[in-house]
């Protein structure tokens, strides 16, 4: 996953921009990137890092102009090198900058054709950059000296018909206008906002409405599937549809984990469902295990405080904060290495011994996916003194890789892939562990006011919307995924980036 963001203002956007960005920031941790324009010119600063790590003052001062993109990054195709940092750029048509969450499944094909059809070539393995070249090149199509909105639109359906996957896209076209887009099935989020200011009105394109909601802008509403937004420099606002068969399949991980609590993601709000995700988990364990002698829920911080707390009221059993967290420590399932996240642990979070000392603890988390955290978090818990400890995941399974932006690791290394929750169980180290069943997620996820037919639940069940995924397919993102194929690379790279320095 990573977090876009456009603005169109009327005065310079580089705070606000670093300010999106920073709200923005859990979606990504590796790299942060800003560019603006002003007068045909562009001024881009990206690198490896935190947003307040990226951007010192004398870097803000250089971002000058009304209107910007930017972009915080984690590993999701590529390495996590500087050089994978984005926006991303290209001179020609028009001089244009991009930046993408998401995940083309075709990657391999369009590259292809960039480099013998479209004659462009590709400097990095990151999809983003292919994005942005298929971009350019059916912009280039139109052969327009000046591009109007129809020639953007028009290029955008270019895309759809050529790029397979999930994707969210901020692209800026020196001189003329912000663009954002969506693709096909909705996968990726992506919203769009307004604010009126003295100088007149102001328009942001984000991943997330919560960006809006810092920085002052209305929610206008989320892109539908397939859907483009277009606002020139000058102000006007232009949407179009321009997929052929779009249809609304969100990914449900977004509400479990990705997303912050305070957004409404295609109408949704993120809290809301998060606490449904607790009400079923409750009324599971109450099937299972009527007589559970459960004497304190404590939460795994931060993502799975909002369904624990709610369990807790169902159950009719305390709720405690177990755990004090550093919050100078990054999110241990973004970071890009076995060997990173296994140290972080203990350094990210503390038990409260008082918590633990002779109880039965249930913890809570948002999901267990390589499951080396939670096996950790419960071993710290007895010995903190807990006498028996059960798990609670308020997501099902994780049983499959995903492909549409989220880099979670390849099958093997998915505690539960071909495991049963018993054996998943005694991995970790639980004395006896829930999972949410599938359908109470969707049902917790999608049983608010907006209701949404389908979900991208790939992660749980399998099934890739996209129609595109077979296990030739996985078996490739297997063996360019697995921890061990991407420490080499890092490591390689970072010899390279060595030796050009």
């Amino acid at each position: 996953m990573c977090g876009i963001v456009g603005i169109v203002g009327k005065s310079n956007v580089n705070q606000a921009l670093y300010d999106a960005l920073t709200v923005l920031q859990h979606r990504g941790q590796d790299a942060a990137g800003i560019v603006t324009s002003h007068d045909g010119r562009l001024f881009l600063r990206k690198d490896n890092g935190l947003v307040r790590d990226v951007f010192h003052q004398r870097h803000m001062q250089r971002l000058v102009g009304h209107m910007g993109i930017g972009h915080v990054r984690y590993p999701t195709a590529g390495s996590s090198t500087s050089a994978e940092a984005q926006p991303f750029y290209v001179n020609s048509p028009y001089g244009i900058t991009l930046a993408h969450n998401g995940n083309l499944t075709n990657v391999e094909q369009l590259a292809k054709e960039i480099y013998e059809s479209d004659l462009r070539h590709v400097n990095t393995s990151s999809d983003s950059e292919v994005m942005l070249n298929v971009f350019a090149h059916e912009l280039a199509q139109r052969g327009k000296l000046q591009p109007t909105e129809e020639d953007v639109f028009a290029a955008v359906t270019d895309v759809h018909n050529r790029c397979v996957g999930g994707y969210s896209v901020v692209a800026m076209i020196t001189g003329y206008g912000i663009v954002g887009f969506r693709d096909p099935h909705g996968i990726r989020p992506i919203v769009f906002g307004q604010r009126h200011t003295d100088e007149g009105v102001e328009y942001m394109i984000a991943s997330e409405s919560v960006s809006l909601d810092v920085l002052g802008f209305t929610l206008i509403r989320d892109l539908a599937p397939g859907e483009a937004v277009y606002i020139t420099e000058d102000g006007k606002l232009y949407t179009r549809q321009c997929a052929t068969n779009p249809s609304l399949t969100p990914c449900i991980f977004e509400h479990v984990y990705l997303a912050r609590p305070d957004s409404i993601i295609d109408g949704i709000s993120v809290y809301k469902a998060r606490l449904r995700m607790g009400e079923k988990l409750a009324d599971k364990i109450l099937r299972e295990r009527p007589e559970h002698d459960i004497d304190v829920v404590i939460p795994i911080p931060d993502t799975s405080r909002t369904a624990a707390l709610e369990l807790a009221n169902h159950l009719g059993v305390k709720f405690r904060e177990g755990f004090v967290k550093n919050r100078y420590i990054g999110r241990t399932f973004i970071m890009p290495g076995q060997a990173a996240r296994k140290k972080s642990v203990r350094q990210k979070l503390n038990a409260i011994e008082l918590e633990f000392r002779g109880k039965n603890v249930m913890l809570v988390d948002d999901s267990i996916v390589r499951g080396t955290t939670c096996k950790q978090i419960i071993q710290m818990a007895r010995e903190a003194g807990a006498k028996n400890v059960y798990f609670c995941s308020a997501a099902p399974a994780v049983r499959y890789p995903n492909v549409y932006g989220i880099d979670m690791p390849s099958a093997h290394e998915l505690i539960a892939h071909n495991r049963t929750t018993q054996e998943v169980a005694d991995l970790i180290g639980a004395d006896w562990l829930i999972y949410q069943d599938l359908p109470d997620l969707i049902e917790a996820v999608g049983g608010g006011k907006i209701k949404i037919e389908q979900f991208d639940c790939a992660v749980f069940d399998g099934k890739y919307v996209t129609g595109d995924i077979d296990e030739a397919y996985l078996n490739r993102i297997e063996n360019a995924r697995n921890d061990a194929s991407k420490a080499k690379t890092q490591a390689v790279s970072a010899i390279i980036d060595l030796y050009n320095n």
